[in-house]
């Protein structure tokens, strides 16, 4: 399996990105091709031990910037995003990977110089999040591709979502849920009630309507709603769960006998940081481009790079793509 990694993406470019993908590398046994400035890149693999590993590098000239509007997706052909991309769209690569520029990535997916496109049939592509929950994961979407939607958008959204829980995160029967502001059949915008009228009558195992607090108590293993009320939701969680972790930091430090029982109690609170850290999900994929695009954040640590080329292998391997383009079919 070969990965095309724009390893010019990251806020820290290339630092994390390279390290990532040498993590990756190493972990699953793939080949990471690194996309960027050359001179660049060979110096920050020249700091990593990688005997064995397979990280060809594919020199790219320019990037995009976090601040960059989208239209440099057309203006800058040679940058790293596009060239990544193209590795994928002419089958020298299996998925695409970035930390950049959000928005960017999604043009270059769908209307870039070397755009994937959608599959055959999907209205708008959605963009996903793992979220963890008092059970286990919930897959949220969208997150942000779309902050305007139309009922059958919903509906395809939570079609593709199942597709995904189901062979990627091996859901047999994925629930699939409307997030609103009320779990009434008839609460919500005019759009959430049309989509819940489509989904009711739809093969999908829909169970309603989902409001907030049944995100982290995993009531669902697919939530679905508009870009902007997803991208709200998962920045809110996100925050949120540094927030507590730090309030539980500060609360120890002013109690000497909690100091010592937190010394006690290193592994779980360890397990705890680690359960809730973005870092470990890696990166959402773009669901509905005929392609696997998977997006971090710009943020992005080497971990989270090595997870989100982790998470590319998941949907590469459970055929996502193909399963979805069936589905539409």
């Amino acid at each position: 399996m070969r990965i095309a990694l724009d390893a010019m993406g990251s806020d820290a470019r290339p630092v994390p990105d390279v390290e990532g993908a040498v993590m990756a590398a190493r972990a699953y046994g793939l080949t990471v091709v690194l996309v960027g400035d050359e001179n660049k890149l060979k110096s920050e693999l020249a700091k990593h031990d990688t005997r064995g590993l397979d990280l060809p590098i594919v020199h790219a000239p320019s990037d995009i910037g976090m601040t960059e509007h989208v239209d440099a997706v057309k203006t800058k052909k040679d940058a790293s995003m596009n060239i990544a991309m193209r590795l994928v769209r002419e089958k020298q690569a299996d998925a695409f990977v970035t930390a950049g520029n959000t928005g960017a990535a999604m043009a270059a997916a769908i209307a870039g110089p070397y755009l994937l496109g959608r599959i055959k049939g999907i209205k708008r592509p959605a963009l996903t999040a793992t979220i963890p929950t008092a059970v286990g994961r919930t897959l949220l979407l969208d997150i942000g591709a779309n902050a305007d939607v139309k009922p059958e958008y919903l509906y395809q959204f939570a079609m593709m979502g199942a597709a995904y829980a189901q062979k990627v995160m091996g859901v047999a029967n994925p629930r699939v849920m409307l997030l609103s502001n009320g779990e009434e059949e008839g609460k919500g915008p005019l759009v959430v009630r049309e989509a819940y009228a489509l989904l009711k009558k739809s093969p999908l195992n829909f169970i309603g309507n989902a409001e907030g607090r049944d995100i982290p108590k995993g009531s669902a293993d697919v939530i679905v709603t508009d870009g902007f009320t997803g991208n709200v939701a998962i920045k809110l969680s996100e925050s949120l769960a540094r927030t507590l972790v730090g309030f539980i930091r500060d609360e120890i430090k002013k109690r000497p006998l909690a100091v010592a029982g937190a010394a006690l109690a290193k592994p779980a609170f360890d397990a705890l940081r680690s359960r809730l850290d973005p870092a470990e999900y890696g990166g959402g994929i773009l669901l509905g481009v005929d392609g696997v695009v998977i997006i971090g954040h710009g943020s992005s640590n080497a971990v989270a790079i090595k997870n989100a080329i982790r998470v590319a292998k998941e949907a590469v391997e459970g055929n996502v793509v193909e399963l979805i383009r069936a589905g539409v079919a």
